[in-house]
């Protein structure tokens, strides 16, 4: 393995693949300090006000005159905002539709498939948080065992849907998460659970998306049935009558044209956009050929890739619904007094990116090289197929709640610092960005990347077992993260506006 990587020959920086000491000689030039794994080095003079290059493109500006062989991070790299001449349609790369490959999977009455067969107990608001959870709880592994096609009762509780506005953004997003969770294919019956006079009403949910109670979906409220207690009581009868209905459901081929992946990634290092991301983005254009789905989502995080994004959108609509995703964000956080800059974290730092501009050109490809297919508000239900975009924040539980939400049955997640999370009721496979980190965590990613770095493997080998990976937890096959018990606490819905 060298000790650096030029990720395009137009780059004036090039990425440590081990500490550096200080005088050690890469690229005919010699390190001035210590360069951590991970981290940028100069190799030309930058002079102040320069733009920094990475993967051939801007990723900041010198805040200070950079020699040769200078460390390049925080100290001596700043954000800008960058300029753009956005171009619609310009770099389309369809790949040649291919079919066969399948997975096992429930087809529901409605013609989606799911991945898993849960029965899903849903808040409408914080105050019936605890009646969902203590419903859900009442159902342990003795009394599951009857039913070994259930995959489990759960509960999905959050934070708001009172003290908010009854129209705007912010309770569009709920109610479609809502909606989103009540028909998600991996949900084989749904108790929905209020308190009865919140803001945002179940009957209002039904009524705007014409859903009807039966046997798999029934409501309640707190308020009408008289109480906590007897709704608990109530609502554990409710689920107890469900679950031979649910475990009636059983697997079956279906096409992996059915699968929506969320892809997703936290934690992100340098190596991120290096390794795990193309080879996430080599299986979502394996997905693709096979007329499957790839949601790529966290708006704030492809801000200065989102002009390589509109170059792939399939018609200059879709390229400017995305830079209309960017103008509302930019002007989110600036009444709100932050900045595109926030981000990237203070682990992200330590792990080598230094700006939003190099962590978005990583971040980005993860959707893979085919044509962009469609741009969805957050939790909208996302009906093309191919590589999508759905509007999200960067927090990955916010993110992934929408992408579920709009119809995702599996979920991969790239990470280069680690992350323990997981998702339900679509399962996550997780992805390190380098063999060190698969090597402390074993029991926590499914996949590692970093033998790519050593050439043990190639973006697109490690792309294909990625890919095969999808179709074996579609079938069943519990992930790492799955198989920990994670996503219980990690339903968290996008809170847009005032808490009032």
């Amino acid at each position: 393995m060298a000790d650096t990587i030029r990720l395009d020959p137009a780059d004036n920086v090039v990425t440590a693949t081990r500490a550096l000491e200080v005088g050690h000689r890469v690229e005919g030039v010699a390190a001035a300090a210590l360069i951590p794994s991970g981290h940028k080095l100069a190799t030309a003079a930058i002079a102040q006000g320069a733009p920094i290059r990475k993967y051939g493109q801007v990723i900041g500006y010198a805040s200070a005159d950079i020699a040769p062989g200078e460390h390049v991070h925080v100290q001596n790299c700043a954000f800008a905002a960058t300029d753009h001449d956005y171009e619609f349609g310009t770099d389309l790369r369809p790949v040649a539709p291919a079919s066969g490959d399948s997975f096992l999977g429930y087809r529901r009455a409605n013609g989606t498939v799911g991945t898993r067969n849960y029965i899903a107990v849903v808040t409408s608001v914080n105050c019936s948080a605890t009646a969902a959870r203590r419903i859900a709880d009442a159902f342990g592994p003795e009394e599951l065992a009857a039913y070994p096609n259930v995959d489990g009762v759960v509960a999905f509780v959050h934070g708001t849907g009172c003290g908010m506005a009854g129209d705007g953004d912010g309770f569009e997003a709920l109610q479609r998460v809502m909606w989103g969770y009540a028909r998600h294919p991996n949900h084989a019956a749904v108790l929905m659970v209020g308190l009865g006079c919140e803001m945002n009403q179940i009957d209002w949910l039904l009524e705007a998306y014409g859903l009807t109670q039966g046997p798999t979906f029934q409501t309640m409220n707190i308020q009408n049935v008289a109480g906590l207690r007897r709704t608990i009581e109530a609502g554990i009868e409710k689920v107890r009558a469900m679950l031979p209905i649910a475990d009636a459901a059983r697997r079956e081929t279906c096409p992996a044209s059915e699968l929506r992946v969320a892809l997703q990634c936290g934690g992100s290092d340098a190596w991120s956009g290096i390794t795990a991301n193309p080879a996430l983005g080599h299986a979502c254009d394996l997905l693709v050929a096979q007329g499957g789905t790839g949601v790529l989502a966290e708006t704030p995080e492809i801000y200065g890739a989102e002009h390589l994004l509109t170059r792939r959108a399939a018609t200059p609509e879709i390229g400017r619904k995305l830079l209309g995703l960017i103008e509302w964000w930019e002007d989110y956080t600036a009444r709100n007094r932050g900045s595109m800059d926030n981000n990237p974290s203070p682990g992200n730092k330590k792990g080598g990116l230094t700006t939003i501009l190099e962590k978005s050109l990583g971040a980005a490809a993860k959707g893979g090289t085919t044509p962009l297919t469609g741009v969805y508000k957050y939790a909208e239900p996302v009906t093309a197929k191919g590589f999508t975009f759905m509007d999200s924040p960067g927090y990955d539980p916010a993110s992934v709640t929408g992408q579920i939400a709009g119809g995702c049955n599996l979920v991969c997640f790239t990470t280069g610092r680690g992350s323990a999370f997981g998702s339900k009721p679509a399962p996550t496979i997780k992805v390190a960005t380098n063999s060190a980190l698969f090597a402390r965590m074993p029991e926590d990613m499914d996949v590692n990347a970093g033998d790519i770095l050593t050439g043990e493997s190639s973006v697109e080998a490690k792309g294909r077992e990625i890919y095969e990976l999808f179709l074996r937890v579609a079938s069943g096959e519990a992930s790492k993260s799955e198989a920990q018990g994670l996503g219980d606490y990690e339903f968290v819905p996008w809170q847009i506006g005032a808490v009032m």
